[in-house]
């Protein structure tokens, strides 16, 4: 079993709670605090969960809705199944890409 982070993106949570239910709301915020991002960039902030996130981004947002990185992020483990091949070459799911390997003989001609 393989572990993973899991991240959990909150934005949208947090600016819910501040009755903030459209991502345009937060544009000009972050402008007063010299963020420049176009409705898109913030939508896409708002709804997905970021892979790169500034510094600057991660303050601005901190202060506008009055809460830390932590309550923003919500880091929890994932499990991840993997399946082992059995001695046949099967797996949990079915049979391996591989067929098993089988003995044989080679005969040469005339031989029984």
């Amino acid at each position: 079993m393989n572990k993973g982070p899991g991240i959990v993106w909150n934005l949208r949570l947090l600016m819910a709670e501040r009755d903030m239910y459209q991502t345009t709301d937060l544009v000009p915020l972050l402008a007063e605090h010299g963020v420049h991002l176009s409705r898109e960039q913030v939508y896409r902030l708002v709804t997905q969960v970021p892979q790169r996130l500034s510094m600057d981004v991660l303050a601005a947002l901190c202060v506008i809705l009055g809460v830390t990185p932590a309550n923003l992020i919500t880091v929890t483990e994932t499990r991840v199944q993997v399946a082992k091949p059995t001695a046949t070459g099967e797996t949990a799911e079915g049979p391996a890409a591989v067929p098993p390997v089988r003995r044989t003989r080679v005969r040469r001609p005339g031989q029984s």
